[in-house]
């Protein structure tokens, strides 16, 4: 049994997201800082348990971990540890700020973590805590050098594209000049709380992607269980250029991935209209037959595209909420 759509995509990447909860306040997502909504309770070991065992039996062999900030759960190891014991699951991620990285990330790599995506919206220390909040660039510099040093096999920087703030790739390309490492600049996306800024800070990846393939550089072929980015190389650089474009032509044509909220919620898109609630059926593993028919009908809802251009975001109030 396969997860496939009406439109014969296949579905092999589960991004789960463990918590809403987040400890930077990003311009493009919790500008104000997180707000607890006091109603809702993050899956516990058990519901995630079960949540990848039946993605796993099902055709998943990726699993990202998202947030809000997911490794500020105090149990993250040991979550890491259960999706890890699966033998199906051949790529674990997480998606983090960096915050608790650099003591951890060791602790993490012997769990089972084999890539990792950290944002940087800057390399300038002014423009970083501008956008973030936080005064923390030196540091997350020093995790990205010992994420490679302990061995995570990708490490990812992602980058959220803001017009005249962070948009000149010169200033990126000395950094991955010696780095193994894949930038990925993102387009900024609209949602619900973030109209002012995308009015504001929107600017199209075509224009990184222009520059890029007149200094030379060369489109990859897309790898398995690969993302959405298209993903550039330069026989002068060790680093890649991977564009994230949510705007652009197709660009839901090659989706891939399903994402499940922290509260145990399966969104068939970021900016769906609507949400399949699996918590009554992750008690226990003697659910899951009924599990995977609930996740398969929803798949047949499952629309062809998402509406972005008409300004039509769904029911995602911020990148926290579902998990970006």
């Amino acid at each position: 049994m396969q997860l496939v759509d009406n439109y014969q995509r296949r579905f092999q990447y589960l991004r789960l997201s463990i918590t809403e909860l987040c400890n930077f306040q990003c311009q493009y997502c919790l500008p104000n800082g997180y707000r607890p909504n006091k109603t809702h309770t993050f899956l516990s070991l058990n519901e995630i348990d079960n949540v990848v065992s039946t993605f796993t039996e099902l055709g998943v062999h990726k699993i990202r971990l998202t947030g809000g900030e997911p490794t500020l759960r105090r149990d993250f190891v040991d979550i890491l540890s259960i999706i890890s014991s699966y033998s199906r699951v051949k790529e674990l991620a997480i998606t983090t700020n960096g915050s608790r990285l650099l003591k951890n990330i060791a602790h993490w790599q012997q769990a089972g973590l084999n890539a990792i995506n950290i944002s940087i919206d800057s390399l300038s220390p002014h423009l970083f805590k501008l956008i973030t909040g936080q005064d923390k660039l030196k540091e997350l510099m020093q995790c990205v050098e010992k994420s490679l040093e302990v061995g995570i096999k990708k490490v990812k920087i992602n980058t959220v594209l803001m017009k005249n703030m962070n948009d000149n790739l010169d200033d990126y390309l000395l950094w991955i000049k010696h780095r193994p490492v894949e930038l990925r600049f993102i387009e900024l996306m609209e949602t619900g709380d973030s109209n002012d800024v995308f009015k504001r800070y929107h600017t199209a990846g075509s224009i990184i992607e222009s520059q890029l393939i007149a200094q030379g550089w060369q489109l990859q072929p897309k790898m398995p269980l690969s993302g959405p980015a298209k993903v550039y190389v330069h026989n002068d650089y060790q680093g890649k250029i991977g564009l994230i474009m949510p705007y652009s032509k197709d660009f839901c044509k090659s989706c891939n991935r399903l994402r499940v909220s922290s509260v145990g919620k399966l969104h068939y898109c970021l900016f769906g209209d609507a949400a399949v609630d699996l918590r009554d059926l992750l008690v226990s593993p003697e659910q899951k037959t009924q599990l995977k028919t609930r996740i398969f009908a929803s798949l047949m809802v499952k629309p062809e595209k998402h509406l972005l251009h008409e300004h039509h975001v769904g029911i995602t109030p911020n990148l926290s909420y579902i998990g970006g």
